[in-house]
């Protein structure tokens, strides 16, 4: 059966993304000061150096403190690195004219050499809505009609006034926790990719996606299976440290986040990451809940390819050798060599 959406999504939906670990960018600094074009350009580099498969820039028009915009953010991250994938997580699409977003993304992708994934979302918070001039109440009907004409925008025949250069079709993955975020990603997205869900609540969600996916008519492999997770590492009592930090990106009390925070050593915090993959995640875009995360994302690699490399032990001692027959994505070791990540 054919896809519900106009155009349809692609079918190689996590193929850019070639690590089971992304970093999101410190875009929103709760210093105050953002960082400048040759400080975030050197830690794209350090982050793809260390195994980043992804990187990742949030989105806010309007917010109660500094933050870069995203696709802005990201042309520096292209311009810094080689092989990581390069993406929004998420960009509030009902908040833009999509047509905008369009020659935008295929720019950006053109520039990538096609390692862009364009993450959307509705967006939850009713004041920037107001602050931009738009309806919150209709956001859901804007975010689907926008995607759509995304799809439109990059495959249509060339017109008399056409977008170039064409993008072909860059992936659209789904942001948010809800469940019309997980039916939006089975219908229309080539990924899904929410924050705020802990790993017990990961694998039934992965279940119902598949479920939904199907219903859509579509082969549930279509669409890529991803998750934001918050980590605070290191240091005197990372918890409390990751928490405060939390509380102000977001303005509410610390303790909100408790749920939500991964904090501990880096060992701990890929245990955590591993919890995620056993529960279906492709990929983990970490968030690190610091101004400057790259000394903790590269502790956080090294202990996940330390995690990877002793059940590649323990597997080569039971079976004689790793089996490879997983398909699953990749983590690059500090040569920049391909291992497999799902038994992490």
């Amino acid at each position: 059966m054919p896809s519900t959406s106009p155009a349809a999504p692609r079918r190689d939906a996590s193929a850019r993304v070639t690590g089971a670990l992304g970093l999101i960018l410190p875009t929103f600094p709760q210093d105050g000061t953002l960082p400048g074009a040759d400080r975030l350009a050197a830690l794209c580099r350090g982050a793809e150096g260390a195994g980043a498969g992804a990187l990742w820039a949030c989105d806010h028009l309007f917010w109660h403190g500094p933050c870069l915009e995203a696709l802005a953010a990201l042309g520096v991250a292209v311009a810094a690195t080689r092989h990581a994938a390069v993406g929004t997580c998420v960009l509030q699409l009902p908040l833009r004219r999509p047509a905008a977003v369009a020659k935008q993304a295929a720019s950006l992708d053109h520039l990538a050499r096609g390692r862009l994934v364009l993450g959307v979302g509705a967006g939850s918070h009713p004041g920037e809505y107001a602050a931009a001039g738009v309806d919150f109440a209709t956001r859901g009907r804007r975010l689907d009609a926008g995607i759509d004409e995304l799809r439109g925008a990059w495959g249509r025949p060339r017109p008399a006034y056409p977008q170039l250069p064409g993008a072909g079709s860059i992936p659209v993955w789904i942001g948010g926790s809800s469940e019309g975020a997980l039916r939006r990603a089975a219908r229309r997205g080539d990924g899904w990719i929410p924050l705020f869900l802990p790993p017990e609540d990961y694998a039934p969600a992965m279940d119902r996606l598949d479920k939904e996916t199907d219903r859509a008519g579509r082969d549930p492999a279509a669409v890529a299976r991803a998750t934001v997770v918050f980590a605070s590492m290191g240091g005197a009592d990372p918890g409390e440290r990751g928490l405060a930090w939390m509380g102000s990106l977001y303005g509410l009390a610390p303790s909100s986040f408790a749920r939500h925070l991964v904090a501990g050593d880096a060992r701990h915090c890929a245990g955590a990451v591993a919890r995620f993959v056993e529960a279906g995640a492709q990929h983990v875009a970490v968030f690190v809940t610091a101004d400057d995360p790259l000394a903790q994302f590269e502790d956080l690699a090294g202990a996940c390819a330390e995690r990877l490399a002793l059940r590649a032990a323990d597997a080569a001692a039971s079976w004689g050798s790793v089996s490879d027959a997983l398909g699953t994505p990749m983590l690059r070791d500090e040569r920049g060599d391909s291992v497999r990540a799902r038994t992490l």
